[in-house]
């Protein structure tokens, strides 16, 4: 079974390269110092399992693990992260603190092998993860063709469902996001966006005005002149919002 590590500490990655010595059915794929890096492995390699740090420059490891289709098994490895332990401890999923030792290694990975996890736990902690933390609730990052983009959140005009994604709208132009609406609007600040429809999610600081429209609802025309449903319970949360 193939191994990847993704950490941005050489001797974090060198620890766990010892540790892996003793499991001789583990092969060790490779290693990477980023979590861009690591993402362009993970498609390469296809790896069966991750050590993955948290704490990385530019994007951290959850915000990594969001732009992987199929996410592999992950074991991930920490100095102490408030949000990303109370994320793991919800969710089951096995982490080393670091510094750990062989001991509490070959527990993880006897933990692993006897892991019933499956993609949607993954799933799972994720959005627990970016509810906890203050980074993720402020950006979000997307992939654009081959390059990651990150898009900080006062720069988002809205948010539309797309299917099993959502489609982020900014002044650049759209981004396609795998997640939900629930999920967002969970973890986007209330005081400044709105679940406006059930498949928009609308940035207050960029209507103009709102206009009736048929029966109930009403249209939210935005300072770029787009035009955003609003349902009669989006319309009573929007109006709260902006103190009509």
């Amino acid at each position: 079974m193939k191994v990847l590590i993704i950490d941005d500490e050489p001797l974090a990655r060198s620890l766990v390269k010892e540790y892996l010595q003793s499991h001789t059915d583990l092969e060790l794929a490779g290693e990477c110092d980023n979590g861009l890096e690591g993402l362009k492995a993970i498609q390469q390699l296809k790896p069966d399992l991750i050590f993955l740090d948290v704490q990385m420059p530019r994007i951290n490891g959850f915000e990594m693990l969001e732009l992987v289709e199929q996410p592999p098994a992950v074991i991930f490895t920490t100095a102490f992260d408030e949000y990303a332990l109370k994320a793991f401890d919800a969710h089951a999923v096995d982490y080393l603190l670091k510094p750990f030792t062989q001991e509490r290694f070959d527990k993880a990975i006897q933990k692993w092998k006897e892991s019933s996890a499956t993609a949607a736990t993954t799933a799972a902690l994720l959005e627990s993860a970016a509810a906890l933390s203050p980074v993720q609730s402020s950006r979000i990052v997307v992939k654009s063709g081959n390059h990651i983009k990150i898009i900080p959140m006062h720069e988002v005009n809205y948010i539309e469902a797309a299917d099993d994604y959502v489609k982020i709208y900014t002044k650049e132009g759209s981004f396609l996001k795998n997640g939900t609406m629930n999920h967002f609007e969970a973890v986007l600040n209330k005081e400044q966006f709105v679940r406006c429809h059930r498949s928009s999610i609308i940035n207050i600081q960029n209507i103009t005005r709102i206009d009736p429209y048929e029966k109930d609802s009403h249209i939210a025309i935005l300072k770029t002149g787009e035009k955003i449903p609003v349902s009669r319970a989006g319309y009573a949360k929007l109006k709260q919002v902006l103190g009509l």
